[in-house]
């Protein structure tokens, strides 16, 4: 049986939701953010040496990086489903959105809440100046990739209902971290095709049962 190695708020949620979608027998082992630091604890490190979540185990075999089990469950559990026919348009567009998702999606979101959480590790006496630094910085740099990136699916999806065409696949489960995340700390809920996705989302039921085995998650809203 699949171990999830969960991490409360974090990618691993979308690895219970695709087990969810799929119907797959599972286990989930429930890990903590540090309260001051968001970091995950040292015992992650036990499972991966990077100490990051999510990562599952099956029989003797630790995979870790959230595409990498994706494409690990398909292959193993999925039975053709989630995923498009070889060699088609959406198979393609499939295998772009996700790859997308965490090789450029989550890299100015990543920036900018570095940024916004640098002047609370500040100290006491630099903390006015750091923060109109990471001002600064949100503002010149992550900020307009951010928006860039918002308006590149906000058009995408208003091509198709889903990403990788007119079907529900795996890539959307993938896209769902950098569009809630970008919702919660960039405003992408302006935007109607990203709200509507969301919306689509949220409402499917394998998604609320992944959130029951999972737990609070601050993304779901």
């Amino acid at each position: 049986m699949i171990t999830v190695h969960h991490l409360n708020n974090s990618r691993s949620q979308r690895v219970l939701w695709l087990l969810e979608e799929l119907g797959v027998l599972y286990e989930v082992k429930r890990y903590e953010r540090d309260k001051t630091t968001m970091l995950a604890p040292p015992a992650l490190k036990a499972i991966h040496p990077l100490g990051k979540s999510p990562v599952i185990t099956e029989d003797g075999r630790t995979i870790a990086e959230t595409g990498a089990i994706i494409e690990y469950i398909l292959e193993r559990h999925g039975r053709g489903r989630l995923i498009p026919a070889p060699g088609s348009d959406e198979r393609l567009r499939y295998t772009y959105w996700l790859h997308y998702a965490e090789g450029s999606a989550m890299t100015p979101l990543l920036l900018k809440l570095i940024f916004t959480r640098l002047p609370e590790n500040a100290p006491g006496l630099l903390r006015g100046v750091v923060k109109n630094i990471a001002n600064k910085a949100n503002e010149r740099l992550a900020d307009p990739q951010v928006r860039t990136h918002i308006d590149y699916w906000d058009t995408e999806l208003s091509k198709s209902e889903w990403f990788a065409g007119g079907s529900f696949t795996a890539a959307d489960i993938m896209m769902s971290f950098p569009l809630e995340a970008a919702a919660a700390r960039a405003g992408a809920k302006s935007r109607p095709m990203v709200k509507a996705f969301l919306d689509r989302i949220h409402a499917r039921p394998a998604y609320h049962d992944a959130l029951k085995k999972g737990g609070p998650y601050d993304y779901a809203s």
